[in-house]
């Protein structure tokens, strides 16, 4: 197993800034399994600059149990993987389920599971897909999840999902999977980019955009102003918080951007405050709310449920436990009928998260109504096998894996601190160096 830091300098342009923060280096700490017969199997785990060093340490104190480990037998069922390094009482006490160690297994079993699809010939929505309902089963813990969800409920799901899947299948391969796009919508843009990029977005066919605020509220109702100008009154505006307000505040907040007509308003308080959620939902109904980018593991998710606090479930590839957390997840969003809206952008998320969301497409949910995967125009060049985006909407991957592998040029370039792309600029004001 091989870490590496990785880190590209966004903050030179203030692409990514929002109201939490306004100057991250999109980063991640990558990792490369390789077997004794030279395959490979790549993930990662996004971040946005100081911090990754500590995310690949948590990575390599996990190497242990994964290193000598039968290949045959570790594709056979990842899941296994997924709980040893979950469930390991040492490192679980550092979470339990959260934070720093309980991502960095993640990134390992997203690994495993771009190795195993690899293996397969197949991209991984493709792979998960052909997995009979009772495998899909197999592959998660249900040991928290039962008051919300059984083994039983999950298997109806997916039979259910089963009917219509070779259509869905080929319209998926025909005409990819609706997308959204933050690009226009970094806080440190100024009016005359905002606007361009708005109009741009429209001209390239969203019918959804996302717009930061938080940071002021004059130059949000000002901001929102331009861009419901230059998208006009049919295109829809979310707006993104990460994090910033108490529930309070947040209700305020919203109100005044209301007469903008606001689809959703994402991270509108601290994402570990459920019942905070719940209260800004009633409050401010009929604009939806929607999180999940900073929810730690698939209990939140289903409390979040259960509680009536979210209308849209935004998974992340790269914050819960791997590929297997995320069915957990995908499974209770569609046991609670709660659609499915994929967070992305960063460096690799939109490789990766493409995946799940297709899958839940073709063999959960069975619809994309009211469902998009968020689009970030930002890295995707540092990809062997980058996200493809036409007429806004993404187009299915075809090569086989989970589309995680960087090329190498850019993790010899971007590797920080001695990469020669940091290196260069070793005397500049980078928030990352800083």
């Amino acid at each position: 197993m091989d870490t590496i830091d990785v880190r590209f300098p966004t903050s030179r342009h203030r692409d990514g800034s929002d109201a939490m923060n306004p100057f991250p280096d999109y980063s991640a700490a990558y990792v490369v399994l390789r077997t004794s017969a030279g395959a490979e199997g790549h993930g990662f785990v996004f971040t946005v600059g100081r911090g990754t060093e500590i995310e690949v340490a948590a990575m390599r104190s996990l190497a242990g149990m994964v290193i000598g480990q039968p290949v045959e037998e570790l594709l056979a069922d990842p899941g296994a993987l997924a709980r040893r390094l979950i469930g390991d009482s040492q490192i679980r006490w550092l979470g339990p389920e959260k934070g720093v160690v309980h991502m960095a297994a993640g990134g390992i079993v997203n690994a495993v599971w771009d190795l195993a699809a690899r293996r397969a010939g197949k991209p991984l929505w493709k792979l998960l897909a052909d997995l009979t309902p009772e495998q899909l089963v197999a592959q998660i813990d249900f040991r928290y999840l039962r008051d919300a969800l059984t083994e039983d409920d999950a298997l109806g799901l997916l039979r259910a999902g089963a009917a219509g899947r070779a259509q869905r299948e080929e319209h998926l391969l025909r005409h990819g999977y609706p997308a959204y796009t933050t690009t226009p919508g970094w806080l440190g843009y100024d009016d005359e980019k905002l606007a361009r990029l708005c109009g741009e977005a429209v001209t390239a066919g969203y019918e959804l955009i996302k717009l930061k605020v938080g940071g002021d509220l004059a130059d949000d109702v000002r901001r929102m102003g331009i861009a419901r100008q230059a998208v006009g009154p049919d295109i829809r505006i979310a707006v993104d918080a990460n994090q910033i307000w108490g529930v309070p505040d947040a209700i305020e907040w919203m109100r005044q951007l209301s007469s903008f007509d606001p689809y959703w308003i994402e991270e509108p308080t601290s994402p570990d405050d459920i019942l905070g959620h719940a209260a800004v939902r009633r409050a401010l109904a009929p604009i939806k709310v929607a999180t999940g980018e900073h929810v730690h593991n698939a209990v939140m998710f289903k409390q979040l449920l259960q509680a009536g606090a979210v209308d849209i479930v935004q998974i992340d590839a790269c914050r819960v436990g791997g590929v297997n957390e995320n069915l957990a997840i995908l499974l209770l969003a569609a046991k609670f009928g709660v659609p499915v809206c994929p967070h992305a952008g960063g460096v690799g998320l939109c490789e990766l998260v493409q995946h799940l969301a297709m899958f839940d497409y073709v063999a959960v949910s069975g619809s994309t109504e009211d469902r998009a995967i968020e689009y970030v125009d930002h890295l995707h060049e540092h990809f062997v096998d980058p996200v493809r985006i036409r007429a806004g909407r993404y187009l299915a991957p075809t090569a086989p894996g989970m589309s995680a592998q960087i090329v190498p040029e850019s993790l010899a370039a971007f590797q920080f601190p001695d990469g020669p792309e940091w290196a260069a600029t070793a005397d500049e004001p980078v928030s990352t160096a800083a």
